[in-house]
């Protein structure tokens, strides 16, 4: 329940092991490899950059993820929301066969889509050109003809509104015809024969009433002629795309090998970006990273079995900030990873925030959902994540909600509740003299006001802890005399009011303690201060600690309301069920309202929870800034290496 102690590594090796080196590295998944730190004063000359294949490997990558889309969307493979992981050993997901297996697959998938791509494209020209074609269907004049020696065809369209006659008028005593061949809702299709003497002139009047001039490069023969000859290649088109699909189809076998195929050029590629931070001459290499240091132990074996020249250290305290971080926690702490992770790692060498943060934030739950029904539904939700044995968030997901669906029921047990009073109205329906309740220690619609006092006194003993937290803090850090000023004065200060509210160790009838607690909250402020900035220091530090912790302690009053607003909306629901008088109905009404109240809840509850913590807690102890640790080790989606025996 702590961060891991991480060490720094410094590796020299020869260059001939450097592919060996790289993947027992990857194997054992606990070195993080950078670019190092010392390279341009100490290797610069000697040594550069070694190249990588890293640009080819995600080209590769990207072929094989659009391949597996590819095969999902013509073979209809269904993964589900959580896909089963394939069962590989280490050998398996290493082997050259399944590779060039997965190459080969993968390339004719490939072909495949881009056949379909073509065919595709090739319809779309074609139904655009048959499209163009169909209002001159009733042209029985081959397109190629443009005219005779002294007359011209000019085939053109105009708008749909055009009045042909006012057109024919316009062109006057020209030696020019109009003729109507077809028309639509949007143009009129038209073809024009004048003396070529007067072409010229027959389309500039025409231009100026919307006519323009169409032409057909390329297409010989009537337009019924064509529009038959584009029906036939449209039909052998669809004809080879069917046959295309049908082979994407049959590629469905190939789904768990390019699957496999997938995961390991994704670890090929950690793989490279590792490559790329490595430092040679061609003889020899030089790297620097981060290890663990209970995997020291392993990792120096390796390199001493590798005849690597190596040595480890621990980081001075003006590297924290780059130290990357990796927390170890337990099964109650580890499911609050997934806030940490939204919020911020904590920086190296500072306090690991889950174990402290855990109890509040699974009781503060409970107490804003306060439900057994919701309870039950948020426990069986986590289990059935555990059952599908997701990874990262959503594990972290899964373990929350077991933990958070716990403190939901056992609050919900506390006031009774159960889909607000479901049971309650279920029985007043069956039987209208029933008086059955749900036994309860107080309910948020008559307690109301002792529930807002116990969220402040939660909310009070969480700040508190978090004062605490920061007073031993600083202490180990050898600032004791600013924890007894920022955090000792505040105590005093609590304590001496609570003692003046309860009329308890006054001296002459004044409060000593909150006496004594004000003087050092004068003298504490003003320490540092000089001149009229004492003053000053002292009035800052009253209202800001006045207001900060009034305004802190106010807010874990949401705690009440979301308690009060679920119980209220469930129960309302409930009642608008219950006035049909048919249980059917009832029931059918209750639990669609009571599926909104609990996923608006569910994720309400998160929200509200999360906040108390970051704003109210955190921001008493908590150091941010941690850089993840991420070593270099096998990035899977789709498979699971399971150890060799």
């Amino acid at each position: 329940m702590a961060i891991v102690k991480m060490k720094r590594l410094r590796v020299i090796a020869m260059a001939s092991c450097r592919e060996e080196l790289l993947r027992q590295l990857q194997r054992l998944g606990c070195v993080e490899i950078r670019e190092p730190e010392s390279a341009g004063a100490d290797w610069s000359g000697l040594l550069e950059r070694e190249r990588s294949r890293l640009a080819e490997t995600r080209a590769a990558l990207a072929d094989v993820n659009a391949a597996l889309s590819a095969v999902k969307k013509y073979a209809d493979v269904r993964e589900g929301m959580f896909p089963q992981r394939q069962a590989v050993t280490q050998t398996e997901f290493l082997s050259g066969t399944a590779a060039d297996r997965a190459r080969a697959a993968s390339a004719r998938v490939s072909e495949l889509v881009q056949t379909a791509s073509q065919l595709q494209a090739e319809e779309g020209r074609l139904l655009a050109k048959q499209a163009s074609l169909v209002p001159w269907k009733g042209l029985d004049m081959p397109l190629e003809l443009t005219g005779t020696v002294h007359t011209a065809f000019l085939p053109g369209v105009c708008p749909a509104a055009a009045d042909l006659g006012a057109l024919r008028q316009a062109l006057g005593e020209t030696a020019c015809e109009l003729l109507e061949i077809s028309a639509d809702k949007q143009q009129r299709y038209c073809l024009l024969v004048c003396h070529r003497a007067e072409e010229a002139q027959a389309l500039d009047i025409l231009r100026t009433r919307g006519f323009s001039a169409v032409s057909f490069q390329g297409l010989t023969g009537t337009p019924a002629e064509n529009l038959r000859r584009l029906e036939g290649e449209l039909q052998e088109n669809r004809g080879r795309q069917a046959e295309t699909a049908d082979a994407l189809r049959k590629s469905g076998a190939d789904w768990d090998t390019l699957r496999l195929y997938a995961d390991r050029l994704r670890s090929d590629t950690a793989l490279e970006e590792g490559n790329e931070n490595l430092l040679t001459d061609g003889t020899i290499l030089f790297f620097e990273g981060w290890a663990p240091a209970d995997r020291l132990q392993g990792v120096g074996a390796l390199l001493d079995h590798l005849g690597c020249a190596w040595e480890a250290e621990d980081p001075k305290a003006d590297e924290y900030p780059d130290v990357p971080v990796r927390l170890r926690n337990n099964w109650f702490s580890r499911p609050l990873n997934m806030v940490t992770d939204m919020y911020a790692l904590p920086v190296y060498g500072s306090l690991d925030p889950n174990p402290l943060m855990a109890p509040f934030f699974i009781l503060f739950y409970g107490i804003m959902m306060a439900d057994m029904g919701y309870g039950l539904l948020m426990l069986a939700m986590g289990l059935f994540l555990w059952k599908k044995k997701v990874r990262g968030t959503m594990d972290y997901m899964g373990g929350l909600l077991v933990l958070c669906g716990i403190s939901t029921f056992v609050v919900g047990a506390l006031t009774g509740g159960f889909f607000g009073d479901f049971l309650s109205q279920l029985a007043k329906l069956i039987d209208p003299k029933s008086t059955f309740a749900l036994p309860y220690l107080f309910t948020p619609l008559t307690d109301t006001m002792a529930i807002l006092i116990g969220s402040l006194v939660l909310g009070f003993v969480q700040i508190l802890t978090g004062m605490v937290i920061s007073f031993v803090k600083k202490a180990r850090d050898g600032h004791i005399m600013d924890g007894i000023w920022d955090e000792g004065t505040w105590w005093v200060i609590f304590l001496g009011g609570g003692l003046a509210v309860l009329g308890i160790g006054n001296v002459a009838g004044y409060p000593a303690v909150l006496i004594l607690g004000i003087l050092m909250l004068i003298i504490g402020s003003s320490r540092n201060a000089k001149g009229f900035g004492k003053v000053t220091s002292v009035f800052g530090a009253v209202y800001n600690g006045v207001t900060g912790y009034f305004s802190d302690i106010m807010s874990y009053s949401r705690l009440m309301a979301l308690m009060l607003s679920g119980s209220i909306i469930a129960s309302v629901f409930n009642q608008l069920g219950a006035v049909t008088g048919n249980v059917i109905a009832f029931v059918i009404i209750s639990a669609l309202g009571n599926a909104l109240n609990f996923a608006l809840n569910l994720l309400g509850c998160y929200v509200h929870d999360l906040r108390l913590q970051c704003l109210e807690f955190f921001n008493r102890f908590y150091e941010s800034g941690g850089k993840p640790f991420r070593p270099l080790a096998y990035q899977t989606n789709y498979v699971e290496i399971k150890e060799e025996h």
